[in-house]
């Protein structure tokens, strides 16, 4: 358990931790590309472990450097067959998408990890890779972990994406490395597109128009399980995590004096949908020096506080920011009027039902948030009073509950805090200097 006070300023510049999305991508696309690339900027987290381990276990050497990590792909063809189970811990991201790298491989594989992941919902790959020729099994009826996946050739074609899921489609992106001929993805909305950027980045043949996904050339008619052309590796920086920078974004964004500059944050534009919250909110925010690395848009990001009025949060904008809806929940609590999300059904089946999560410990520190069948209602212009929370073992959740101490009247105690580590270890150190600077 762990103590949080309030905090009485906030005036300062800070670096967040390399964003997770992109160095599970990274670490992945490296693995099956050719030859050593390196990766600045990678994400020190247990997630990010979790794919680095998978891929050592079956034969990629990775290698810390001074300044980077080296990874020594062997190719689309070259992954050995693990040994051993491979256990995934906490990450989703790397089950649903290395999946997609595996339906391809002419050996067997059994992927699992810890409760939480046993228990997510891994049928919205299953069922697609069946559909291009994989041969997947889950247990529960092919819903959920551990995944047994078997030699089987892959073939071409369309798939017309059911959810809005950036793994999904990525997962069946990854896949199509693999497939004989051409493939076509075509997205029901627009989801983060690290994917397409890295890709594109690699070399690799892709052709984004709107939500349909080209890859390969539309000509391409090769037969199922025929060898594609392989892609060299290149150097790549990790920006940092714009799902991180959210906490200390939303901490100054609602508290008049308060003013925060956070450096080197991606800004992809399918993930900046919290900057557009706090804009349409009324919020001081700002994105200077714009940049870009390795394919993907950088800038630092200034926020300087001021008193929000809360907005509608519909469907349409949920995929651009549904990791950043818990602390945007703590966000809403402060600013003036009522805050109604809906569409964010997708909130119950992360880490932990972040929904029910969130109306449960904010109503702990005196807190009014209403559970919505598709999403939550948050009331303005509340204090929060303090007292103990728990994390539901959901890192975004704990970090959500470490802000609200933070603005709190009477400071938080949170249990189960060590959840953190699976995507920002060095939180706490960031919160530390913000109280001393």
């Amino acid at each position: 358990m762990i103590s949080i006070k309030p905090i009485a300023k906030v005036k300062g510049s800070m670096k967040v931790p390399g964003d997770k999305s992109i160095s599970h991508r990274a670490l992945m696309l490296l693995s099956i590309g050719t030859g050593q690339g390196k990766i600045r900027g990678l994400l020190n987290s247990a997630d990010i472990f979790s794919t680095l381990r998978a891929f050592q276990s079956m034969g990629i050497e990775i290698t810390e450097e001074e300044d980077a990590v080296a990874v020594t792909g062997k190719g689309l063809y070259g992954l050995q067959e693990p040994s051993d189970i491979i256990d995934l811990g906490n990450s989703g991201t790397t089950m649903r998408l290395l999946s997609g790298i595996l339906a391809g491989q002419p050996f067997m594989s059994v992927l699992t990890g810890d409760d939480s992941l046993r228990n997510r919902p891994m049928g919205r790959i299953i069922e697609p890779l069946r559909e291009i020729g994989a041969d997947i099994y889950g247990r529960s009826g092919n819903q959920k972990a551990p995944l047994v996946i078997l030699k089987n050739p892959l073939k071409g074609g369309t798939y017309q994406g059911k959810i809005a899921s950036a793994q999904v489609k990525s997962c069946l992106l990854l896949a199509s490395l693999y497939q004989g001929g051409s493939f076509t993805y075509i997205e029901p909305q627009r989801t983060r597109d690290h994917t397409e950027r890295m890709m594109r980045y690699l070399g690799i043949s892709i052709e984004v128009e709107g939500t349909k996904i080209l890859m390969g050339s539309p000509d391409e008619k090769q037969a199922p399980g025929s060898k594609k052309k392989e892609f060299i590796n290149r150097d790549l920086e990790v920006p940092g995590d714009i799902s991180s920078a959210a906490f200390f974004m939303a901490l100054a964004a609602g508290k008049p004096g308060f003013e925060i500059i956070i450096e080197s944050v991606g800004v992809n534009p399918t993930r900046t949908g919290i900057i557009k919250v706090i804009e349409d909110m009324g919020g001081d925010i700002a994105v200077l020096n714009k940049r870009s690395l390795s394919g993907e848009p950088v800038g630092d990001i200034r926020v300087r506080g001021k008193i929000l009025k809360n907005i509608p949060i519909a469907r349409e904008r949920i995929p651009s920011l549904i990791d950043e809806l818990p602390i945007i929940a703590v966000l809403a609590s402060q600013a003036r009027g009522d805050m109604e999300v809906s569409g964010a059904a997708e909130l119950k089946v992360k880490e932990s039902d972040r929904i029910a999560a969130m109306v449960q410990e904010m109503g702990k520190l005196g807190v009014k948030i209403e559970e919505t069948p598709e999403g939550m209602k948050i009331y303005g212009e509340q204090v929060i009073l303090g007292g103990k929370a728990y994390s539901h073992k959901d890192h975004r959740i704990a970090m959500s509950i470490v802000i609200a101490g933070l603005l709190s009247k009477e400071g938080v105690s949170l249990s189960g805090e060590e959840c953190i580590d699976i995507s920002f270890p060095e939180f706490f150190k960031k919160i530390q200097a913000l109280r001393e600077a």
